[in-house]
């Protein structure tokens, strides 16, 4: 069982800019998924609910962010990963890890989340997981690379901003956003046996625009978990930008800042996110009938 903690509601997860935190401990191809977790967020989640040798779960990891923090912060891990670029990509980042010395271990598993899910409580799981860690794929038009007329470029070139070359729904990517939430809600009551009884739950996600229209994504997930079973234990604000001498420094995306700055434009009160919303759940200690 994790220890007790004091839960901080602002987490100063933006001191560095992402491309810092990452340094040399990731693969070059890991650029190319197009919403990398912030590694200071996983390292601030991972230190807080957890001890070194526990297990982290990420049911969506992705190029593996939460397993390779995981693995230098002395836990282990287990990944489930739909796209199998994406998941070789974690297995190379977890193998450069250890050869760098981290002492946790980690696999990561491609296919369904739910079904891999499913599949691992048979049999009983010898060692549960002390700590969910993940984020769901939303809002595409803040994601991936580009290079505009400051780099050089006559246009806006933008690439490795989708999630796989293909619209396979099976991809929550590419699922409408009640359609997304209800997989979601799915996959995290199949996670829940491979959790130890009170363990904790932290989901990153941030609001988007649709049509100029705020959607409280983080709001919608947090109620998609709790219809998996999980109790809420609060909300708190990860931070993108940085703090220097009581004010904020913006590290805001390409995306971010033209999408903000055409709402602007039209009127609308917008102002470009510097957070991630880290929402905190908890796995029940005991079923309830």
């Amino acid at each position: 069982m994790s220890r007790p903690m004091h839960l901080c509601s602002v987490w100063s997860t933006g001191q560095l800019q992402a491309r810092a935190q990452r340094g040399t401990r990731y693969a070059r191809l890991s650029l190319e998924h197009p919403a990398k977790m912030l590694p200071a967020i996983a390292r601030h989640a991972i230190t807080t609910f957890t001890r070194p040798g526990e297990t982290v779960l990420d049911p969506l990891c992705g190029i593996g962010t939460t397993l390779v923090e995981a693995a230098y912060l002395g836990r282990d891990g287990l990944g489930f990963e739909l796209e199998p670029k994406w998941a070789s990509i974690a297995r190379h980042n977890l193998r450069f890890a250890q050869a760098q010395g981290a002492e946790g271990e980690a696999e990561v598993r491609t296919g369904d989340a739910a079904r891999l899910a499913h599949d691992a409580t048979r049999p009983e799981p010898a060692g549960r997981a002390a700590l969910l860690l993940t984020s769901p794929p939303y809002a595409s038009v803040t994601h991936g690379m580009v290079r505009s007329a400051r780099d050089g470029a006559a246009s806006v070139d933008k690439w490795s901003y989708r999630y796989s070359r293909t619209r396979d729904r099976a991809n929550l990517a590419h699922q409408p956003t009640r359609e997304l939430l209800a997989s979601f809600t799915d996959i995290l009551a199949a996670c829940r046996p491979l959790l130890m009884p009170g363990a904790h739950v932290v989901i990153t996600t941030r609001p988007f625009r649709t049509g100029g229209a705020l959607v409280d994504f983080p709001g919608q997930t947090m109620a998609a978990a709790e219809a998996a079973g999980l109790e809420r234990v609060g909300r708190c604000a990860a931070l993108m930008c940085a703090l220097r001498d009581g004010t904020t420094v913006a590290r805001s995306s390409f995306f971010a800042s033209l999408e903000t700055s055409r709402l602007r434009r039209r009127d609308a009160a917008a102002h470009v996110i510097q957070h991630e919303d880290a929402l905190i759940l908890r796995n029940p200690t005991e079923e309830v009938e």
